[in-house]
C-alpha cells in the first residue's frame, strides 16, 4: 500500500517536471528570437556595407578585408565570418523552433554545443503547466516512459522474488 502511494507520488513529481519541457522550450524560442532579431540586425548592415561599396554581398566583402594589410581589419573580417555563421545557426534554429515538434526542440535546447543558450534561459525561466494541448500530451507521455523505465527495474526484482518464494513452496 505504501509501495503504490509512493510510486503514485513518484510519478506526479515526474509529470510536474515533464510538464516543465514545453514551458522552458516556449522560453528558450523567445530567447533564441531575441539572438536571432539582433544577429541579423548585423548581418543586414554587413550587406548594406558590402552594397555601398560594391561588392556583391557581404561574403564577398569579408573575404577581401580578410587579406587586408592591416590587422585590425583581418580581425573585424574574422568577427563578422563569425556573425555570419552564427546567424546562419540561429536560422536553423528558428525553423526547427517555427516548425519541429516538442521532441525536435528539446533535442535543440539540450544539444551540449548550445548549452550556455539553455543556461542563460533557465535563469529567467519560471515553472508552469502549460495551455496547450501538445504540450500536456508531451509531458504526459515522457512522464509515463520516464517513470515506466524508472520502475522496470523495481518490477522485475519483484517478479524475480515472487518466483524464488512460489519454488521454494513446491
Amino acid at each position: 500500500m505504501i509501495g503504490r502511494l509512493i510510486d503514485k507520488l513518484v510519478f506526479g513529481l515526474i509529470l510536474v517536471m515533464a510538464l516543465q519541457l514545453p514551458q522552458l522550450a516556449d522560453h528558450y524560442q523567445q530567447f533564441l528570437s531575441g539572438l536571432y532579431e539582433s544577429t541579423r540586425w548585423q548581418v543586414e548592415g554587413y550587406e548594406a556595407t558590402a552594397k555601398q561599396y560594391q561588392y556583391a554581398d557581404a561574403q564577398e566583402m569579408i573575404a577581401h578585408h580578410q587579406v587586408n594589410q592591416e590587422p585590425s581589419v583581418r580581425a573585424d573580417a574574422e568577427q563578422k565570418l563569425q556573425t555570419l555563421e552564427l546567424y546562419t545557426q540561429l536560422e536553423q534554429g528558428m525553423g526547427i523552433f517555427k516548425t519541429g515538434n516538442l521532441f525536435e526542440k528539446t533535442a535543440y535546447m539540450f544539444n551540449p554545443a548550445r548549452f550556455d543558450y539553455l543556461e542563460k534561459t533557465l535563469s529567467n525561466f519560471k515553472p508552469g503547466i502549460p495551455l496547450t494541448a501538445s504540450g500536456i500530451g508531451f509531458g504526459v507521455v515522457v512522464a509515463l516512459v520516464v517513470h515506466y523505465l524508472g520502475s522496470m527495474p523495481f518490477i522485475l526484482w519483484a517478479r524475480r522474488k515472487k518466483r524464488l518464494r512460489l519454488s521454494r513452496v513446491k
